[in-house]
């Protein structure tokens, strides 16, 4: 969309001469003179007095700003269309009762005042546009962008989710505890989304059940529940993908069933196990400087890329595995890599966050947070700030498991 900023050469008009910038084309389109009609301001131009004459306007002078699109783990991202409708542009501004403009009005061109063109400005002084997002099109800036930053505090678990400076927060979570009656049972998730919240918010929905369902279709044999975590991974994409979403997200979830720890993964997110107060990851995070992930790319036709210090997938996602991510999906997939071990006594808890904690926060500092605050949501408090402090602009999200009711 051509901006009124742009640079205008002032060409010489006749008195009275009215030019319109069509703002979605960037065209100069010179008009007749134009009369002025008896008893009218010769100061408004024709758009203006129409609408002092309906007496409908009701828009306020506040300036256009720039709505830069974020960037989060990925670059080349499509990107989204901010300014979707029609919206005037007017060099003139209006005070008094009948300077209110109706927001039911949609004007399309850009009208710029010519009684002394020789004066146009290459850069209106100012810029007027419609209050309203609805007039603007800013269906993302609408939606609720919730607490920039809530905790949860379960009976097993604590976690603490802070909002980064994108203008949506594009991490969830998931819990589901006493599955099929057993206290013992339990499914947890921490998702990072990025390009939007659909593809996050449709794991979050999705992927616990998924994989339960996955798990009854086996019964008891028990060697195949690896392969029924990857299932359900893999069913959770499929079920994005045809909805023609453009989004993705980093998944890392853990299953705790007959005393044994299920951990599986897909992309960033990560999960560190506590065992005698020694930090053990239990997943690998998915990033394209892995040997074996960038080899698996280039095998299949694909190519990685160093942007700006890191490497990117088709210069443009910097994990290698996701949900979603329609566009890159012959290389960005989504079957994770799982994990398994027995649960004993010196299994004391898990982390799991996006990260937004990990890239500033290393496993054995975050696992010594959690024990001097004894588990607690003030230790995923203090991991979050810890994070934030050391210049993380990212969503963080931080949950802390206590193993001891699972054993």
């Amino acid at each position: 969309m051509a901006r009124s900023s742009n640079s205008l050469s002032s060409p010489t008009y006749p008195p009275f001469t009215w030019v319109h910038f069509f703002a979605s084309k960037g065209v100069v389109e010179e008009k007749s003179p134009l009369s002025v009609p008896e008893g009218s301001d010769p100061n408004l131009n024709s758009c203006t007095q129409k609408c002092l004459q309906e007496d409908s306007c009701n828009a306020k002078g506040s300036l256009l700003q720039e709505y830069p699109q974020e960037n989060s783990r990925l670059e080349g991202y499509p990107e989204e269309n901010l300014f979707e409708k029609d919206v005037v542009f007017t060099t003139r501004e209006f005070f008094g009762d009948k300077s209110e403009f109706s927001r039911k009005k949609r004007l399309s061109s850009l009208v710029v005042e010519g009684k002394v063109l020789s004066k146009v400005r290459k850069r209106p002084a100012r810029i007027v546009i419609p209050e309203a997002y609805e007039v603007l099109g800013f269906d993302e800036v609408e939606r609720d962008l919730g607490e920039k930053e809530f905790q949860v505090q379960g009976r097993s678990f604590s976690l603490v989710s802070k909002k980064g400076g994108r203008k949506v927060m594009e991490d969830g979570y998931s819990v589901i505890t006493d599955i099929s009656g057993d206290s013992r049972q339990a499914f947890f998730g921490v998702f990072d989304g990025h390009g939007g919240r659909a593809a996050v918010d449709h794991v979050t929905n999705k992927l616990g059940n998924n994989i339960l369902r996955a798990i009854e279709k086996i019964g008891k044999e028990e060697d195949k529940l690896e392969q029924a975590i990857k299932a359900g991974y893999l069913t959770t994409d499929e079920e994005f993908l045809s909805q023609g979403q453009s989004s993705g997200a980093c998944v890392a979830t853990v299953l705790l069933k007959d005393a044994e720890l299920h951990v599986a993964n897909a992309g960033d997110c990560r999960v560190v196990l506590s065992r005698s107060g020694t930090a053990i990851a239990l997943t690998s995070d998915h990033r394209v400087v892995r040997e074996d992930e960038r080899l698996r790319i280039e095998s299949k036709g694909g190519y990685v890329h160093c942007r700006n210090g890191i490497w990117r997938v088709q210069g443009s996602l910097a994990v290698s595995r996701a949900m979603g991510d329609v566009h890159l999906k012959e290389w960005v997939i989504s079957e994770p890599e799982t994990n398994k071990l027995p649960l004993t006594s010196d299994c004391e808890f898990l982390i799991v966050a996006s990260d937004g904690l990990w890239d500033k926060v290393t496993n054995q500092e975050a696992v010594d947070v959690v024990l001097r605050h004894k588990n607690s949501i003030e230790s995923c408090k203090m991991l979050a700030e810890i994070s934030s402090s050391r210049g993380n602009k990212d969503d963080i999200t931080v949950m802390v498991v206590d193993l001891q009711n699972f054993r």
